[in-house]
């Protein structure tokens, strides 16, 4: 039996990159670390946000052989045989993974090769979105995602409406609990930085922005149409941060506009926190969001959101007090929307404040309890 106040011994497999998923779980990872617990990153490089050195905090990288006979390399075989080596080597008491694939059939995999050794290691799986919502319904894989899930020794997902996708897309009978992502509001709040907005608005212009990995589904388009729209009423500036698969179009598109001018693409940046304190508004037109993490940072630095009404968005953005929900595509009304916050300072001043009110809601400080509550009922349960 776990005692209450013992510290664990945690592995954590996620996808080591920008993506809203690996974020999440490197920096559960290190508050975890903070609190004492031993935690180990299984993953082929190290994560973006595990920049700098840490007490209790260890990475061990998946490497994957390259064999001629493979056109593919075999990472989840790899990665397998790396979560067993781990587990049974630092004496791992249960292991947590982040977007269900490959990761939950890897960690059932490693499971069952522990148990044959007379060891045990529970898993817990987290769903976070397009794992469900995309990929995860394609044929070749929902047969392996549904089996996984159905077998880990516990589930949870960031949003009500994830959990909701879940069943209505899965025969998924394991019950699957909501805790949502978080920030850490010690990192992320309004900052001093009087001369970044001097610098991008010299003739006070608004400044709205957007953050994000450019995939087809966060629709750049309709950013650059609300902006379009919004510029023909407000003197403002739009800044584009993050990088992918479409942004040359989206560059393309600006210099179409005519709009380079008043459009800056900032790429991926660390302390994203210091661009968002010169922000007046967010906008995330996206096709679907399982939860909207670039929101929330935005609205923790006191940034109003214009967003679509899709996924779990409506959880983080409240319509008509933190910013305004729109139906997908509907740029006419998420301009309208935009221009309404902007036009009136005072109004403008409202919303911030609102934002950033209800930002404390997620806190790390008050999800991190809700991990470790489970984590210690999976590992007495097992």
């Amino acid at each position: 039996m776990l005692m209450e106040n013992a510290q664990m011994r945690i592995g954590i497999v996620c996808y080591p990159t920008f993506g809203g998923s690996g974020v999440i779980a490197t920096e559960l990872g290190k508050a975890l670390a903070e609190k004492g617990h031993q935690v180990h990153f299984i993953t082929y490089s190290q994560p973006v946000r595990l920049e700098h050195f840490a007490e209790n905090v260890y990475f061990h990288e998946v490497s994957v052989a390259d064999y001629p006979l493979f056109e593919f390399a075999p990472y989840e075989t790899a990665l397998t045989s790396k979560l067993v080596d781990v587990a049974r080597f630092e004496k791992l008491d249960l292991v947590h993974v982040h977007y269900a694939i490959p990761h939950a059939s890897v960690a059932y995999m490693a499971q069952k090769i522990m148990e044959s050794q007379g060891l045990r290691l529970p898993f817990i799986t987290t769903l976070h979105g397009t794992d469900i919502t995309l990929v995860g319904k394609d044929e070749s894989y929902s047969p392996v995602v549904t089996f996984a899930i159905n077998h880990s020794n516990a589930v949870t997902s960031v949003s009500k409406s994830l959990k909701d996708d879940t069943y209505k897309n899965f025969s998924v009978n394991k019950e699957i609990e909501v805790i949502p992502n978080f920030i850490d509001l010690k990192r992320f709040n309004k900052q001093h930085k009087d001369h970044f907005r001097r610098a991008i608005a010299p003739s006070g212009e608004k400044i709205l922005v957007h953050a994000s990995n450019f995939r087809p589904v966060k629709r750049i388009d309709d950013v650059l149409d609300i902006f379009k729209r919004v510029i023909r009423k407000i003197p403002s500036k739009l800044l584009l941060i993050g990088d992918g698969p479409e942004r040359s179009k989206i560059e393309k598109e600006c210099r179409e506009l005519q709009a380079c001018e008043h459009i800056r693409f900032l790429g991926k940046l660390d302390a994203i926190e210091e661009i968002l304190s010169v922000c007046d508004v967010f906008l995330l037109p996206s096709e679907t969001e399982s939860f909207g993490l670039a929101a929330l940072e935005a609205m923790a630095c006191q940034v109003p959101v214009i967003s679509s009404d899709t996924g779990g968005i409506p959880e983080v953005n409240i319509h008509g007090h933190t910013g305004f929900l729109s139906p997908v595509g509907n740029t006419d009304k998420m301009a309208e929307h935009a221009i309404h916050l902007l036009e009136d300072e005072s109004r403008l001043e409202k919303f911030k404040k609102n934002a950033q009110a209800h930002s404390a809601n997620f806190d790390i400080r008050k999800i991190l309890p809700l991990y470790e509550n489970l984590y210690r009922k999976v590992i007495n349960e097992s």
